[in-house]
């Protein structure tokens, strides 16, 4: 049987989200609960994926059931396509399965010629709207389809006004738009060296093509890459036939959510604007009215529409975000999909939601993404700071958060910024979605156009990024790298402060307070923590990190990484004596010179988390990397050791490998220098037993890890030397405490041979960061200079280092975690690489059944959240 490429909006619905996409399950699904959707058919997903297959060719089969459902389509309206006698206009918009605002094309009006455009004016007895409709149509298929950039269309859109006098499109007269379709076909031939294509058909084939194609655009690829989204999913697309805002003054279009999605608050919220379409809403072009005047405008569209949102809410159990057209006074709702919304707004939704009854608390838990906590766990601005400064103007809070940075002008300038270390403000007349990268790489987004609705507001929500929008007071002079706002002129390198909060914007840079976990997040997680059966551990290297995790919610440290205690001041230099040291003697008299520092940071992390249990790794870098680099630094040194500097160079030159990450480190350390495990455990056990002492209502168990093990019999050299230096601490102190050895899963060689060394490990942590990079055999260091290539390609998806590779090292991880617990059945499990704190990672390890995963301070929370949506996924 041939394979179903297209469906019917009547024939779908929303559980077929995977094949159709979210817009043509959710237009299936309105069609179905009998809303006013026009008339339209999908093509699937699978095309896509089949076009990619075929060389990025749309083939016969698929063309063959494209057609067959335009007759359909046809049938429907009533209408036909390139008819003219009653014409029929569509929309080809994209819809993946996950919502990808503004990331993919769409195309408006399409099925416009020399002759409909004509037909459509005599029909319509409208001559302005049907060539205004034709010009956006020939502006758009040549940049969405043929490449064209909109902005030299938009030139000549300015020409024209000047050449009329006029400021606002709005004047252009119905002449006027001739004009402009005559002068965009004539741009279009003297560019491409061929007419503006005037067979539907064709139309229609190359702009569902177009589509397909921008599922691999830049903007679409760098938006999957960060939450996170298969290439191999593709894009579904949506035809469907038009209905016209732009008809008159009876006709509008607009984007509503049912709740605030700023905020939270239940009341509906959106923006409308009337004699307009689609995109002029969201672009930013116009700025548009708050949605409840709609109820004046067109009080029986309004009507209705608020009676579709209370609809669409209860049935979807979420807030949703609706863009609708009205024609002729008569409503049309073009798409529905669950809301981007900011954190707060999130977490409020579900709270309030749940206290209404509407859902459970598991499925509240389920409406908020991870990642969007992160803007919560950040400084905000300090109110008394907030109370001394003056705003130089205030836009639309569209996403909150607060932000100071030097002022950017371009996408290009933040992202080179980021890379320089510096904080920025990106300040655009209006944002597109060729920006996203530049609004991902700054501290907040401010534009001087758009609404609540606009591409900076629902992208910025989206990724949690604080954005002012419709800042309409300021100048922009963008080419010359500076604006001017009430009189005062701000150059590109000066630094200001948004505040999506409220909408100001300030003139300096503002001091910030930390966040706190309270009221709705307070409530939000602890049904997290009530459902979660993953614990959640913190990386953290020194008490001050240890306690924020702890106040996060962290249940322990999962990873203290002791070598990053030796590069302080004194500690660095009797790490370099113990280093160039000669014999045994040398170094435990260098090394008695670090372990009380040692033991006084171990104390204060034991003390931060306050009898949860507490993982120490020992020493694991190679040695050189504590040795200096300059010559200067190096007769210094010499110096302070008493010894040529000749010798010095040799010592550190022989010390130096071709390939460190695979050198002398780790275990090897422990077993060519045994008095560095004594003295961390030395340092370990005294810290734990002192803090005991002080604490006695604490249980403390110190866990001691041992790095790149790739040998049982690694494992137990170094075993015996902590269990006989621990055993003679505890039983001198005459104290009852018990403490775990164990070992970070980092080597390929140690996964496969888990069920060995499970003979002496308590304990497994994995050190996901090392073992992706030993087992795809890249440097983590470098790989970023070539894997950009591999994502353009779409060879991966996204950053092996940021999302753990479930394939390749998962199945290694599953190896081990099997090969453990047949040799001891009660052995820990966790994981500690940088992927502890990845929501797609924590999915994989509740699956593999790890008894924590941890993570860096600020990611403690969005691993609550996730270990909690793991839970519910899969059920245990």
């Amino acid at each position: 049987m041939t394979k179903k490429y297209t469906y019917l909006f009547r024939e779908g619905n929303e559980h077929m989200r995977e094949l159709l996409g979210g817009k043509g399950a959710n237009l299936a699904e309105m069609s179905n609960l009998g809303m006013p959707v026009p008339y339209g058919f999908t093509i699937t997903t699978e095309a896509c994926t089949q076009y990619y297959q075929d060389n990025e060719c749309i083939n016969d089969e698929i063309k063959a059931q494209i057609f067959e459902y335009l007759d359909k389509l046809e049938a429907q309206s009533g209408k036909k396509l390139g008819d003219t006698n009653n014409p029929l206009l569509v929309s080809v918009r994209s819809g993946a399965r996950a919502s990808m605002p503004g990331m993919m094309d769409t195309i408006l009006n399409l099925g416009m010629n020399d002759t409909v455009v004509e037909t459509v004016a005599k029909l319509t007895d409208n001559p302005r709207f049907a060539y205004d409709s034709y010009r956006r149509f020939v502006q758009m298929y040549s940049d969405v389809v043929m490449g064209l950039n909109k902005s030299r269309f938009e030139k000549i859109i300015d020409d024209v006004k000047a050449t009329r006098g006029i400021e606002s499109d709005l004047d252009l007269t119905a002449d006027d738009m001739k004009e402009l379709v005559v002068r965009f076909k004539q741009f279009y031939n003297e560019q491409l060296h061929t007419d503006f294509p005037q067979d539907p058909k064709e139309q229609l084939m190359g702009a569902i093509e177009a589509v397909f194609r921008s599922w691999n655009n830049e903007r679409a690829i760098y938006y999957r890459r960060m939450n996170n989204i298969p290439s191999s999913w593709g894009t579904a697309v949506n035809v469907q036939m038009m209905v016209f805002g732009n008809m008159g003054n009876d006709c509008g279009t607009g984007v509503a959510f049912t709740r605030n999605p700023s905020t939270g608050e239940k009341k509906l919220y959106g923006e409308f604007l009337m004699n307009a379409q689609g995109e002029d809403v969201v672009a930013g072009i116009r700025t548009p009215q708050t949605i409840d005047h709609l109820k004046e405008v067109a009080p029986q569209a309004y009507d209705k529409f608020l009676e579709i949102c209370d609809t669409l809410e209860k049935h979807y159990r979420n807030m949703q975000d609706m863009e609708f057209t009205i024609e002729k006074g008569q409503l049309f709702m073009l798409q529905t999909r669950n809301g981007k919304r900011t954190a707060q707004a999130a977490l409020k939704i579900a709270t309030d939601m749940v206290d209404e009854g509407a859902i459970t608390t598991d499925e509240a838990l389920m409406m908020v993404e991870p990642q969007q906590l992160d803007s919560l766990l950040h400084p905000m601005f300090d109110p008394d700071a907030l109370k001394a400064a003056t705003p130089i103007t205030t836009g639309l809070p569209a996403s909150p958060g607060a932000g100071s940075g030097e002022i950017v002008f371009s996408a290009e300038e933040a992202i080179q910024a980021k890379e320089e270390g510096r904080k920025v403000i990106l300040v655009r007349l209006e944002t597109s979605p060729e920006d996203i990268e530049g609004m991902s790489a700054s501290e907040a987004i401010l534009t001087v156009r758009g609404g609540m609705t606009s591409h900076a507001a629902v992208v910025a929500r989206g990724m949690g990024a604080c954005c002012v929008a419709g800042c309409s007071a300021i100048e922009m002079h963008e080419e010359e790298g500076y604006f001017v706002v009430n009189g005062q002129r701000f150059n590109r390198g000066d630094v200001i402060s948004v505040d999506g909060s409220t909408g100001n914007v300030y003139g300096q840079a503002i001091k910030s307070v930390p966040a706190a976990i309270t009221g709705d997040f307070e409530r939000f997680m602890e049904w997290a923590d009530q459902r979660r059966t993953l614990q959640v551990r913190t990386n953290a290297d020194t008490p001050r990190d240890a306690k924020q995790a702890y106040e996060f919610g962290a249940q322990g440290i999962g990873l203290t990484r002791t070598e990053h205690m030796f590069f302080e001041g004194d500690r660095i230099k009797a790490m370099r004596e113990m280093i160039v040291s000669k014999t045994t003697e040398q170094r435990r008299a260098a090394l008695a010179k670090i372990e009380p520092m040692q033991r006084k940071d171990f104390e204060g992390l034991y003390e931060a988390m306050q009898g949860q249990p507490v993982t120490i790794r020992y020493l694991d870098p190679p040695l050189h990397e504590f040795l200096p680099k300059t010559d200067e630094e190096i007769a210094e040194l010499a110096d302070e050791m008493k010894m040529p500097k000749e010798e010095l160079d040799a010592v550190i030159a022989n010390l130096h490998e071709f390939n460190p990450m695979l050198g002398h480190r780790g275990v090897r350390l422990a077993i060519t220098f045994p008095e560095i495990a004594e003295m961390q455990t030395l340092a370990v056990i005294t810290a734990a037993i002192n803090v005991q002492n002080r604490h006695p209502e604490w249980n403390i168990e110190p866990e001691i890890m041992i790095p790149l093990v790739g040998s049982v019999h690694e494992l137990k050299f170094v075993k015996n030397i902590v269990s006989k230096t621990a055993d003679k601490l505890i039983k001198d102190s005459n104290v009852d405490m018990k403490y775990h050895v164990g070992t970070m899963i980092e080597i390929p060689r140690a996964a496969l041979l888990a069920d060995e060394i499970a003979q002496e490990a308590e304990f497994f942590s994995f050190g996901t960061n090392d073992l992706t990079q030993m087992t795809f055999g890249f440097s983590r260091d470098d790989a970023g200079s070539f894997l950009s290539d591999y994502y353009d390609d779409n060879i991966f998806d996204s950053d092996p280092f940021a999302h753990l590779d479930t394939k390749g090292v998962g199945k290694l991880i599953q190896i081990a975690a099997q090969g453990g617990r047949k040799t001891r059945p009660d052995i820990k499990l966790g994981i500690c690489g940088e992927h502890g704190g990845d929501p797609a990672s924590i999915d994989f390890c509740q699956q593999v059944g790890l008894n924590y995963v941890s993570c860096s301070p600020y990611r403690v929370p969005i691993a609550r959240l996730a270990a909690a949506q793991a839970a519910i996924k899969f059920g245990k």
